[in-house]
């Protein structure tokens, strides 16, 4: 068993799909609290590596370890009650259902005891789930089909229903893709503003690099499977190899 200060640590994991590689010799530690952004061009192993720390893909060798347990061969609904919640990049929610329906429905389901749903409009959970939808800018929306929400909305639900869980670490596939570009610091802020008062760990896939510098303390960079930077932002995003395969050499600005 590893032993160290990571919360998140993924040791020799190698992923591959036929001849492509998706995953090649993948070391890397994370820290509590550490707000983290995986930067790479389609089909640089990000996504990959999201899904195999979640339990949807599996790693063909190493091993991924949360709080020194190895969690390698768990199913995604275990790894989610042990601590370790995320969004899609298509948010994954329930159509036919409200906004508060949905994150009733995530904060169920995270739960071991399947009594929970007896006393599921308790006012507890009716409480928590207020608070939840208050966080994230939702209230006018609580009692809306989420079919009829725009893509935005839809983006904040996913990520609250995964907050919802009260995970240690909060994992987003590419929280701004398929919104406005007028639409993604808004967005980003409410996400942010959310998640500080939450003592947890968030590591989240972004392709542009104004978000990725404004909202991230440290970026791992993806190249071909591998990683080919691990730094904070500002060094990262002068490296060359990522300037040269990830950024295409663009200068990025503050906000």
């Amino acid at each position: 068993m590893s032993k160290n200060n990571d919360l998140l640590r993924a040791e020799g994991i190698n992923k591959s799909f036929g001849a492509v590689t998706a995953a090649k010799d993948i070391n890397v530690g994370i820290k509590k609290g550490e707000r983290v952004s995986l930067i790479g061009s389609n089909g640089a192993g990000k996504t990959t590596f999201m899904n195999m720390v979640t339990g949807y893909l599996k790693p063909d060798t190493g091993n991924i370890f949360f709080k020194n347990e190895n969690i390698t061969s768990l199913n995604p609904r275990v790894i989610t009650q042990k601590g370790i919640s995320r969004s899609f990049q298509i948010p994954q929610i329930f159509e036919p259902m409200s906004t508060w329906e949905n994150l009733l429905v995530a904060l169920g389901t995270s739960q071991k005891n399947h009594s929970y749903f007896k006393n599921a409009r308790s006012k507890e959970n009716s409480d928590y789930i207020d608070e939840m939808l208050s966080r994230f800018s939702l209230n006018e929306f609580a009692h809306r089909q989420v079919s009829e929400l725009p893509g935005g909305v839809r983006k904040l639900l996913d990520i609250a229903m995964a907050l919802v869980r009260k995970p240690d670490i909060l994992l987003l596939d590419e929280p701004t893709s398929g919104v406005g570009a007028e639409e993604k610091y808004p967005l980003m802020d409410t996400i942010a503003k959310a998640l500080s008062v939450e003592d947890l760990t968030v590591i989240f896939v972004e392709h542009d690099m104004d978000i990725v510098q404004n909202y991230s303390e440290r970026v791992v960079a993806f190249y071909q499977g591998e990683i080919i930077a691990d730094d904070n932002c500002d060094k990262v995003l002068k490296d060359k190899n990522v300037q040269e395969y990830v950024t295409g050499k663009t200068q990025v600005k503050a906000k």
